[in-house]
């Protein structure tokens, strides 16, 4: 048996809901369906997502799940779960599980086998990258890096040669000292995105090489304010062998002759067609001779 509104079936399943990273409008007609028909939200903080619920006048009752309760509150709702309830697991803002709590829920319902649904919507990271103008065809997600700065140092020289793009969370305070680490293990002229309080009031997107971004930190007063999502563009991968370094060397003359007359994205396309070089390549190509041409 379902519910015609929604399409809830009645019984046990988990539903996964994004809900807003900042912008009320943001939760979707499904989510907001799912919210008020399930039998049990399972929130990371019942009173910040108290106050969405109120404003879509969704009464469903809450239950707590935070990092120091999760293990014991999956015992619960899967039990919730077995009599037939649905229940909705919900983060302070984005997706859960995804540097926020509901990873171990999610496992322990997966190993119950019982059904668990998506209900897809905001994620910081994915809102960022789709405006960060850095490749995206492959990316490294890290989430938030260690506060101490010992350890985060140290997890940054791990990727100083990954060459897909590194998305990273921090924290407003931290940030300036973030880049710093990040200018010290990648180089003053890697391409960087900043992108604060994304859909909120306020959202402020910052683009340039870490250099550039770095000063902009210690001149925006607002540089340090909400919340932040900082994207870094990977490392240039070295030909190897002479085929792979005549194929680069042509592909660089074609980019630096198209780079000064076309924008980028259709500078790297166009010499993607007259090399016969890879479209994500010619792009990261083009990126790097940029940010070459801009340090000198």
């Amino acid at each position: 048996m379902t519910n015609s509104s929604a399409g809830l079936p009645a019984a046990g399943r988990l539903y996964v809901v994004a809900t807003p990273i900042g912008n009320l409008g943001d939760l979707s007609v499904r989510a907001r369906e799912t919210l008020a028909n399930c039998a049990l939200i399972a929130a990371e903080d019942t009173r910040h997502t108290g106050i969405l619920l109120k404003h879509f006048g969704i009464t469903t009752p809450q239950l707590s799940l935070h990092d120091h309760n999760e293990g014991m509150r999956a015992i619960e709702i899967i039990a919730r779960l077995r009599e037939g309830k649905s229940v909705a697991l919900v983060s302070d803002a984005g997706t859960p599980a995804i540097s926020d709590p509901g990873f171990e829920l999610v496992r322990a319902v997966a190993a119950a086998g019982i059904d668990i649904i998506a209900i897809p919507g905001p994620c910081a990271a994915i809102a960022a990258l789709s405006i960060g103008a850095l490749p995206t065809d492959r990316f490294c997600f890290e989430g938030f890096l260690p506060a101490r700065g010992a350890a985060r140092r140290q997890r940054l020289k791990s990727l100083e040669k990954e060459s897909r793009t590194l998305v990273i969370y921090e924290s407003p305070h931290r940030v300036r000292e973030t880049l710093e680490d990040c200018l010290a293990a990648f180089g003053e002229t890697r391409a960087a995105t900043v992108v604060r309080e994304a859909t909120k009031l306020h959202e402020t997107t910052y683009r340039g090489s870490l250099l550039e971004l770095l000063h902009k930190s210690k001149s925006d007063a607002d540089f340090a304010r909400g919340e932040i999502v900082l994207l870094i563009g990977g490392a240039q991968m070295p030909a190897s062998g002479d085929a792979d370094s005549d194929a680069t060397a042509a592909l660089d003359k074609v980019l630096a002759a198209l780079l000064t007359e076309l924008p980028l994205k259709q500078a790297a396309r166009l010499a993607a067609q007259i090399t016969g070089a890879r479209d994500n390549e010619a792009y990261k190509r083009a990126l790097f001779l940029k940010q070459q041409s801009a340090s000198h």
